[in-house]
């Protein structure tokens, strides 16, 4: 089956969008979708910010939220608003969802945690939010937050993804890479890049 690389941020809210719709989309296509948590942290420092370039430029900011607004209704989804934090810091999510790297309920867990600081206004970074969503998916939540905050192999796997999200040339969330190279940047590029990994 061919493949696509989902390169995600929980901060970030046009991956929102993206996680919401990828698996449909792409299933359609005979697509199959390996889900790649990462940090725009580092990535970010590296191009010299310090904040969410929607921080820094408020009126991009404004923009992004009525978008959103706007882009919820197209596709059906649940409208996201704006948290008290924004960015959250999403590193116990990232390695939550590292941790369920290759398990039937990662894509599952990602999805809940975005409509939970998305939609309910729950604090990203606070351990109860992916406890909870692990909890619904019928797994021990407090057990996989402790083990993917302690496990050193988790955290070096988190570390590598956001290198190799480096090495492949990302510089935002929501991205996607094909088996031959492509990279494609943000959800209004996700259908671009099922459509190629499916011609490959």
């Amino acid at each position: 089956m061919k493949k696509l690389t989902f390169w995600f941020e929980f901060a970030s809210t046009y991956s929102y969008l993206s996680a919401l719709r990828i698996e449909d989309v792409a299933g359609a296509a005979g697509v199959a979708v390996e889900w790649k948590p990462f940090l725009l942290g580092p990535i970010f420092a590296a191009q010299g910010l310090t904040d969410s370039p929607f921080n820094v430029y408020p009126v991009k900011g404004e923009y992004m939220w009525r978008d959103m607004a706007r882009e919820c209704v197209k596709y059906g989804l649940p409208v996201a608003k704006q948290p008290d934090v924004f960015p959250g810091n999403g590193l116990l999510a990232a390695r939550v969802a590292t941790l369920g790297a290759g398990q039937d309920w990662q894509a599952d867990f990602v999805r809940g945690v975005y409509l939970a600081q998305f939609v309910e206004g729950k604090a990203l970074a606070d351990a109860r939010t992916s406890v909870d969503v692990l909890e619904t998916l019928g797994i021990d939540g407090a057990a996989a937050v402790e083990r993917a905050m302690t496990d050193q192999t988790v955290k070096d796997a988190l570390k590598a993804n956001t290198a190799a999200a480096q090495d492949a040339g990302i510089f935002g969330a929501p991205s996607f890479t094909t088996s031959d190279g492509e990279v494609f940047w943000g959800n209004d590029r996700m259908d671009d890049a099922i459509a190629w990994a499916g011609q490959r």
